[in-house]
């Protein structure tokens, strides 16, 4: 079987699916997104992302296109439909089709939603957990609503294209006092010499990660110490360790800040333990 998308109510096979040239996800990124990591074809971290979606949503004027029990049906279907066991969803929710104009549509429209499912593999990725990865800084240059999970993603998607060519795997945009924000499409996290791990607050209107939040439930309850402090590329440079979180990513060490080591330059105890324990807490509580 070929992959199946959903769009507005339909199931259709990937390559044929498509939306309205007038949706205004695609002219006008009025639109938002959730990611769910998939373990043996059940969605991780329900709850956070659901609410999440619907915090986005709300902070945008979009309705819910149906409530969270019939959009889990649908969810679950999509999966069912690409058998994938191990992956990502992803859904996409726009205000709506209307004629092209910057304010919202004066007649209602309803939501347009789009869900997809790919899978990934999971050998590849504790692989590349084992080893590690690099990140790059850049200044940062979003709009000042990144606690809303917009599809409005054009300085992430460059700051990751600069990673990328620098044969990095994620960028962490840097503040005008000096301090790591978050990555492009992750949470930033150190761990200090003393053993305190240090991630910035959501105060500063960064993104709520979803991963992140399961995260420090996890290091509160095995009596870590954790500080929603920010830390500048400097001190990510002179930490013990780094790791980065998010659906994608789950929880991915990093052993070098723009080429310079983190610590000994590879995998610490403490990133590889909180990957563990949050993989188990996510296949246990995947619904």
């Amino acid at each position: 079987m070929g992959r199946i998308a959903y769009v507005n109510g339909a199931y259709e096979r990937h390559g044929e699916a498509a939306v309205h040239i007038e949706d205004r996800g695609y002219q006008l990124a009025d639109a938002v997104y959730e990611v769910w990591a998939l373990f043996d074809g059940k969605l991780a971290d329900p709850e956070g992302h659901f609410a999440r979606l619907e915090r986005s949503l709300s902070e945008l004027k979009i309705p819910m296109p149906m409530n969270q029990r019939s959009l889990l049906v649908v969810l679950r279907e999509t999966v069912r439909r690409n058998r994938v066991r191990d992956g990502l969803v992803y859904l996409q929710v726009s205000r709506g089709v209307a004629p092209r104009d910057h304010a919202f549509p004066t007649d209602p429209v309803s939501p347009a939603v789009v869900i997809t499912v790919k899978a990934v593999d999971r050998a590849a990725s504790e692989a590349k957990a084992a080893k590690g990865v690099s990140v790059i800084t850049t200044p940062e240059n979003r709009w000042g609503r990144c606690d809303i999970k917009t599809v409005g993603l054009l300085p992430n998607a460059l700051a990751k294209q600069a990673a990328k060519e620098k044969g990095a795997a994620e960028a962490w945009f840097v503040d005008e006092l000096g301090f790591v924000t978050e990555g492009a499409s992750s949470n930033a996290w150190i761990v200090d010499g003393d053993g305190t791990l240090r991630t910035r607050d959501t105060n500063a209107n960064i993104l709520r990660g979803v991963t992140r939040h399961t995260l420090l439930d996890i290091i509160r309850e095995s009596g870590l110490k954790v500080d929603e402090r920010p830390f500048t590329p400097a001190e990510a440079k002179a930490a013990s360790e780094a790791f980065i979180t998010g659906a994608g990513s789950l929880v991915l060490p990093v052993v070098a800040v723009d080429g310079a080591p983190v610590g000994k330059g590879v995998v610490g105890p403490v990133a590889s333990r909180l990957r563990r324990l949050y993989i188990e807490r996510a296949r246990e509580t995947a619904i």
